[in-house]
């Protein structure tokens, strides 16, 4: 069983598909100028600021050479939120994507846990390359069910703080709270995710070792050789 360290945790190789920390800070850029957009010049001027914006963001990341997978991915997004923010007639339809998205993330992540396979777990797994001998180690079970809780409460918060502003038709406050609970979350839930998995590696090495004591390593000062008279 390899339980080697892995080059990237899965907290590390969700921000990798986001483009890095730049592409969390860009991805905050459109919803920046949609709001006071909105307010200012109404429903129209606010979608084409936003597209404009995530536009400048994809040329950007092509002029840079960066991966373009999370601009493009990021414009399709600001596109789709538009065009459901024009079919709902109102700024707040351009969350609604987001509020809605964020309450399935957190029922894939709590139905994970609680059929006892959470998702930071297999995700780890496909990173890295290993086999799902973790399931094996209780240690590392629930290391990996706390990891993937922290990203229950990361989307639960952003679905009920964002669909209660939503209600309340409370569009300023909508974009600071995608913002505040965007990036800053993911961060926290990054660290989480990082030490539960530092956690399960050492349960796993620990139950490794359990497992093969052959394989430890041999006393020190080698061989004993027996002298014979």
């Amino acid at each position: 069983m390899n339980v080697s360290e892995p080059k990237r945790t899965p907290a590390q190789a969700l921000v990798a598909q986001m483009g890095g920390i730049s592409g969390l800070v860009y991805s905050a850029l459109p919803v920046a100028v949609f709001v006071p957009v909105s307010t200012a010049f109404g429903l129209t001027a606010a979608i084409g600021a936003a597209l404009g914006v995530a536009a400048l963001v994809l040329v950007w990341r092509l002029f840079r050479r960066d991966s373009i997978q999370p601009a493009v991915s990021g414009f399709i997004g600001v596109g789709v939120s538009a065009l459901i923010a024009w079919m709902v007639g109102a700024s707040k339809g351009y969350f609604l994507l987001g509020i809605w998205t964020s309450l399935l993330w957190a029922a894939v992540f709590a139905l994970s846990v609680l059929i006892r396979r959470p998702v930071v777990g297999y995700v780890w797994s496909w990173v890295n390359g290993h086999d799902r001998a973790w399931r094996n180690a209780r240690r590392a079970v629930l290391a990996f069910d706390i990891a993937t809780i922290t990203w229950v409460l990361v989307f639960g918060a952003r679905f009920l703080v964002q669909h209660h502003l939503y209600d309340a038709d409370q569009t300023g406050w909508l974009g600071v709270a995608r913002i505040a609970m965007g990036w800053p979350l993911t961060a926290v839930a990054a660290l989480v995710t990082y030490l539960a998995i530092r956690a399960a590696q050492r349960a796993l090495h620990s139950a490794h070792a359990h497992d093969h004591p052959a394989e430890a390593d041999p006393p020190a000062g080698g061989d004993v050789a027996l002298d014979a008279d």
